[in-house]
């Protein structure tokens, strides 16, 4: 498979832990068209076997890009960027979103760090989910919420 770079939207995982997660998150930037952030440490390794066979051979077609300091990185840019949060108010299909949005999602472990929230209260977003379950897995936040982002430009991929 030989896909070429389109770059719809950026998702960004903060300091992913699970090879599977990020494996399945690749091929949804794939087939979107969306480049893939990923903030240092990551939980494993990219010659891991797992994150690879998750992704099959999609990872040719996505850009994806390391980065040490997504607070450095989210002051320099000049794209809108919503964090994705179960300690959010607003929910995520309240959002407008635009091509070139930053989806930002936390780590499966530790989620995103409470200095994000101080700082940007307001782009926070949530997906509904009952409040006795802990959350909802990485990969399937990520759909839900880039889909929603698809659906809202009339899924121009």
């Amino acid at each position: 498979m030989s896909l070429s770079f389109y770059i719809f939207m950026k998702i960004i995982l903060f300091q992913p832990q699970i090879p599977p997660n990020t494996g399945n998150i690749v091929r949804t930037c794939a087939v979107t068209g969306s480049s893939l952030v990923l903030v240092s440490p990551l939980g494993f390794s990219l010659s891991d076997r797992w994150l690879k066979r998750a992704g099959l051979d999609y990872w040719e077609g996505v850009e994806v890009e390391i980065i040490d300091d997504l607070d450095d990185y989210l002051k320099s840019t000049r794209s809108n960027f919503y964090f994705f949060s179960s300690h959010a108010t607003t929910f995520y299909h309240e959002v407008t979103y635009k091509k070139e949005d930053l989806l930002i999602f936390g780590s499966e472990t530790a989620g995103l760090p409470k200095k994000f929230h101080d700082k940007w209260p307001e782009r926070f977003v949530k997906i509904p989910m009952r409040s006795e379950v802990r959350c909802l897995n990485l990969a399937t936040s990520v759909g839900i919420g880039l889909y929603e982002a698809c659906r809202q430009q009339n899924f121009p991929f």
